[in-house]
């Protein structure tokens, strides 16, 4: 019931009402992967700016089987200071989430900066769409998009348990982890069988953390005005494939939608706002899926 100061009560809290507004998530403590540039860098943002502190990880370098350019240390030092401008607390690294090891480091000295991990973003992704097709795209894309999935979540979650607080993970997947889209390339079977694998980790990751009250969804893209999709090499490798280039993508008339859309989705599931959604593919596809 709101008062007279502004506040209301909220799942075993008191938040402020549009007179007093807090963040969405102020208080949390955010890791997200792939953060520092496209829709990870969006991710940080839009977090930061409704008031999480956060731990955020890049690989800030090249896999061979990518063809469009990939994030730099630069773009993380960018990110972290984005998210500081903002007045949020931030813990950086550069780690491959192929790399067990190294995620464990970056949640380790989180925990040791913040004493608690409320919010994962599994966002970490490549898309190996290479005209010149090569065997080697499909295991990079197993190994980051779905490997790197299951190892974030893996050494995110003990410590969530442990605090007893319950929490949100959100995996970022695709359109093509619920159609059977991507080409008959290794890269693009790997994308698609990758992405369809991060829905099964996803709900059976719903299934064995509900008792501990943590939520588990994943999040399902149309294209995004990111390189990932506008970078001439992966035109070039739609405009080749009949099956992919046969059809305007959406329902809705636009060809992308914009980073902050899917970060928006994210944020929500994030919140205490969605606190009893859980085992949700949630498109954010202006009508792709719709149409096939």
């Amino acid at each position: 019931m709101a008062g007279s100061s502004g506040w209301r009560r909220g799942h075993g809290l008191w938040r402020r009402g549009a007179r007093g507004r807090r963040g969405r998530v102020a208080g949390k403590v955010a890791l997200v992967t792939g953060a520092a540039g496209g829709l990870g860098r969006s991710h940080v943002r839009r977090l930061a700016e409704e008031g999480a502190d956060l731990v955020v990880v890049d690989l800030c370098g090249p896999v061979d089987t990518v063809p469009y350019p990939q994030s730099t240390p630069e773009q993380l030092d960018d990110a972290v200071e984005e998210a500081r401008a903002l007045g949020r607390r931030v813990v950086a690294r550069r780690a491959d989430v192929r790399d067990r090891a190294a995620l464990q480091e970056a949640v380790d000295a989180g925990l040791d900066a913040f004493g608690r991990l409320d919010v994962v973003v599994a966002n970490a992704g490549i898309a190996p769409l290479l005209v010149e097709d090569r065997v080697e795209a499909w295991h990079d894309a197993i190994g980051v998009n779905l490997t790197g999935t299951f190892h974030t979540v893996e050494v995110a979650v003990p410590s969530m348990v442990a605090a007893e607080r319950g929490g949100s993970i959100v995996l970022v997947s695709s359109t093509a982890g619920l159609v059977g889209i991507g080409g008959a390339s290794n890269g693009g079977l790997g994308y698609a069988a990758s992405k369809h694998g991060v829905v099964g980790l996803m709900r059976t990751y719903a299934n064995n953390l509900a008792p501990h009250s943590i939520r588990v969804n994943s999040v399902h893209p149309t294209g995004v005005a990111t390189p990932m999709v506008t970078d001439p090499a992966v035109v070039a490798f739609v405009a080749q494939d009949p099956v992919l280039s046969a059809t305007a993508p959406n329902a809705l008339p636009v060809a992308t939608v914009e980073p902050v859309d899917v970060s928006n989705a994210i944020l929500w599931l994030a919140s205490d706002e969605a606190r009893y959604v859980t085992g949700v593919t949630l498109p954010v596809d202006a009508g792709f899926i719709n149409r096939r």
